[in-house]
């Protein structure tokens, strides 16, 4: 199967997310190392965000929940901007999040609940399009368990296998092999335990205290999966305006932003991800999404 298409301006990494934000607090700072790298990088977004609650005070207003479809699309334009993104929304409704016991039915025509081969046969469309040499995606806990997250999770796995087989979704256009999967992986508690502790050496307030008091001591730690990790320090200042532009979602005076770039570059300068397919060669552990795919694509 075709890994090349001949496009001179680098390789390619697709990021597959659930909702406008989860693209700027989930691997932000390493797209932005790969643009300024010079490779494409195109975010894909399965649903709209209409189904989110306004997160920061200062945007909790009546023409905001009236527009919120507009007002969130607008975010994730900023955003897209901001990390030197291509963007392509999948075109699906946010199922939000039920709450309640017992837990409320998804609505009715929502992503969560929408057929896998539909929502698969879309992501595949994107995929052959696109023609990405990378695809990360969420693990089978959705990195946490909004249902949104878990069909971005099997949406993806599952176009990835469906991409390049010409039986598959022949309307979606020519097969495409991408050459690697990988989960993302976000704050684990070794991350934490870092920062709180460097937080406390410098006299500093730590956020993470609860957190770590709080913690399940049987439960693993994502780091335990974890094969790859992405110096990409110089780029958390686009990481943090781009979060800032999901104005609905992320209070500018939150923990988000309560470790100072300077420590974090210095404690913990790397984004994590898992390693769970590839066609490639290359070694664990690793330092860069790309290892072994420009030697094949070279060949």
């Amino acid at each position: 199967m075709t890994v090349s298409d001949g496009r001179a301006s680098g390789l390619r990494l697709m990021a597959v997310h659930a909702h406008p934000d989860d693209e700027s607090s989930k691997g932000a700072a390493t797209m932005a190392r790969y643009v300024a790298d010079g490779h494409q990088v195109m975010v894909v977004t399965c649903t709209g965000g209409e189904a989110g609650s306004v997160l920061n005070p200062a945007m909790d207003r009546p023409e905001v929940h009236e527009n919120m479809t507009a007002v969130r699309r607008e975010e994730m334009a900023t955003a897209a901007k901001i990390l030197g993104v291509e963007h392509r929304w999948l075109g699906f409704v946010d199922s939000g999040l039920p709450e309640g016991e017992p837990l409320p039915p998804l609505p009715e025509g929502c992503f969560a609940v929408a057929p896998l081969e539909e929502s698969t046969a879309a992501l595949v469309e994107a995929i052959r399009e696109f023609r990405p040499h990378v695809v990360l995606t969420y693990d089978e806990n959705g990195g946490y368990p909004h249902p949104d997250h878990i069909r971005c999770h099997e949406i993806s796995v599952a176009a990835f296998d469906a991409a390049p087989e010409p039986d598959r979704f022949p309307e979606a256009g020519e097969p495409w092999q991408p050459l690697k999967l990988y989960y993302m992986h976000g704050f684990s508690r070794a991350r934490m335990a870092a920062f709180h502790e460097a937080l406390t050496e410098a006299g500093l307030e730590s956020p993470y205290a609860e957190w770590l008091s709080n913690w399940d001591p049987d439960k693993a730690d994502v780091m335990e999966r974890v094969t790859t990790q992405v110096e990409c320090g110089d780029y958390f200042e686009q990481r943090d305006e781009a979060l800032r532009a999901h104005a609905t979602q992320i209070d500018p005076d939150s923990r988000w932003f309560a470790v100072p770039r300077d420590l974090q570059r210095k404690v913990w300068p790397t984004e994590e991800y898992e390693l769970v397919r590839s066609l490639v060669d290359s070694t664990l552990p690793e330092d860069d999404l790309f290892a072994g795919v420009k030697e094949k694509v070279e060949r």
